[in-house]
């Protein structure tokens, strides 16, 4: 298909998405946690964390994420830094993201702060910028820290923090994460990195989102893996170059919020 075939998709998902990009959309989301730090670092680390529990039921997301920052003392910079990592129970975070999962992230995190100062800086130090794939980049480098961890701490099992084999995942909740971090309207997201562009991030991928962009013919692969959110993003790259993960916010709407694909102002 042409690009002019998909005008009134476009024109529908650019409705969605300024119905939905706005001040409002920060109370019930998990990007409220990262909006709480005027410290880019505090709000690296509240992206990477409370990103990495984003599934399921979001008032349980909402209110596990304001649980696990609490156990940093609100200040995740400083805890992360000086914090007593060890002293953070067993229990349970967040579904199947336990104490020991929890322990293995902030390990992996103070490696990333001590060494590099910041995770943008971590990012443009393994060459995320360069990278066509910044989201997959930036995955691969932090599993290499938490085989680090692993070595001095085995969890015996799977880390629940970033997918063991990145490259053929969606990467939804890192994708995320960045979004918040890179996008820079001053609406939503915070747009606190410069080392990323907004063109450069990935669309989100989820169940919701992938049936909403499969019923409006703008993803044809059934899968939600690393290849569906290539063939999507670059299809809403062909509407808004500059900022293609604008429509995240128009996905989301549509396929959470059950918005109507016939006239979304009506919901």
């Amino acid at each position: 298909m042409k690009i002019s075939d998909y005008e009134p998709v476009k024109e529908l998902l650019d409705v969605l998405a300024d119905k939905y990009n706005t001040e409002a959309f920060v109370a019930d989301d998990p990007v409220q946690f990262a909006r709480r730090f005027g410290d880019q670092r505090d709000a690296e680390i509240a992206s990477l964390l409370v990103s990495s529990i984003a599934w399921g039921k979001r008032s349980m997301i909402l209110r596990n994420a304001d649980n696990m920052l609490a156990l940093l003392g609100n200040e995740p910079y400083r805890f992360v830094l000086e914090g007593d990592i060890d002293a953070i129970g067993e229990g349970n975070i967040h579904r199947t993201f336990f104490g020991r999962h929890f322990r293995h992230y902030l390990r992996a995190l103070r490696m990333v702060y001590s060494r590099y100062g910041s995770l943008e800086d971590f990012a443009a130090a393994i060459g995320a910028p360069a990278s066509e794939f910044p989201a997959w980049t930036i995955a691969e480098g932090l599993n290499s820290l938490f085989a680090e961890v692993d070595a001095a701490y085995p969890l015996g099992g799977p880390n629940r923090c970033i997918p063991a084999t990145p490259d053929t995942s969606a990467l939804k909740r890192l994708n995320m994460a960045l979004r918040w971090l890179v996008r820079d309207d001053g609406i939503v997201d915070l747009g606190m990195w410069k080392a990323l562009k907004p063109a450069q991030l990935f669309i989100p991928l989820d169940v919701h989102s992938g049936n909403t962009a499969r019923a409006l013919g703008l993803l044809e692969r059934r899968q939600n893996d690393r290849r569906a959110v290539v063939e999507l993003t670059d299809r809403l790259r062909e509407f808004r170059p500059d900022d293609p993960i604008i429509y995240d916010f128009a996905l989301f709407g549509a396929g959470v919020n059950g918005a109507s694909l016939d006239n979304p102002t009506l919901s």
